[in-house]
């Protein structure tokens, strides 16, 4: 029979390890609470704004006559990470402070503030006065998200789908370090000209229903180390030697009492 000198460290041992694994799940692991069903935010549609630069194609059924409303290609410049680099790039129009492009022939066109879709359309409409049947392009071509802090590569990345998620983000970023502060990251979005913050929490669901679920071009994302994680990971590293030396002596210790 095993003394009760012996049990009482295994014990304390043993529910140390369980509420240091409970507190670690709580602080590492995402989406935690249970939900039946998650509400989700509406579909994200980016809306063209100031300083977008914007790749305009326009065709048409006959295409000689649709010369004059493109520009030509040109050769990009090598960019920082995350960029496309050395490699051909479409010409485009940067929306300038007043929400408008200067297109050739068409001339000064208002579109800040429409979606693609809308855009599209009514430069369709107002190509029909020069062409037959004419079709409209328009990208976004600086689609740019950044994410900066305790992540493990973090940079400015290119999206050429034009829709991301801020998990999507972080996952390009290489997630999160163990340090980093799931509870409270950053989202830095510029509205009407002025900067808004806000606030997620990764270990809850409800991010899925958030503002910021869906980056728009020029979010800035950042991930805060978590001082008392680091201060934790310190301690961990200081005493693992010890609760391993501890361990094998009590198990050492209790093999020896079974055996007599």
């Amino acid at each position: 029979m095993l003394k009760k000198s012996f049990i009482l460290p295994v014990t304390l041992y043993l529910l140390v390890f369980q509420l240091t694994s409970c507190k670690m799940k709580e602080k590492m692991v995402y989406f935690q609470n249970e939900s039946d069903s998650l509400s989700l935010q509406a579909n994200f549609i980016p809306i063209l704004q100031v300083d977008d630069f914007l790749s305009i194609q326009i065709m048409g059924m006959d295409p000689e006559s649709v010369i004059d409303f493109n520009l030509p290609a040109e050769m990009a410049n090598s960019g920082q990470n995350g960029y496309i680099q050395g490699t051909a790039a479409k010409s485009g129009y940067l929306i300038d402070a007043d929400g408008t492009v200067t297109l050739p022939v068409i001339g000064v066109f208002p579109i800040a503030g429409l979606s693609r879709k809308e855009a599209t359309l009514m430069l369709q409409k107002r190509l029909e006065e020069y062409t037959e049947t004419p079709i409209v392009h328009i990208q976004i071509l600086n689609y740019k998200i950044t994410v900066l802090g305790d992540v493990r590569t973090p940079g400015t990345y290119k999206i050429p789908n034009e829709r991301i998620t801020i998990i999507e983000a972080l996952g390009l970023a290489g997630d999160l370090k163990p340090t980093g502060e799931r509870k409270n990251v950053l989202v830095i979005r510029e509205v009407d000209g002025k900067k808004v913050e806000y606030r997620v929490d990764l270990t809850n669901k409800g991010i899925f229903s958030s503002p910021v679920y869906y980056l728009r071009q020029n979010d800035v994302v950042y991930v805060q180390p978590n001082l008392t994680s680091l201060s934790e990971s310190s301690f961990v590293r200081a005493t693992g030697g010890i609760f391993l030396s501890l361990t094998s002596l009590i198990i050492t210790t209790i093999t020896l009492i079974i055996q007599k």
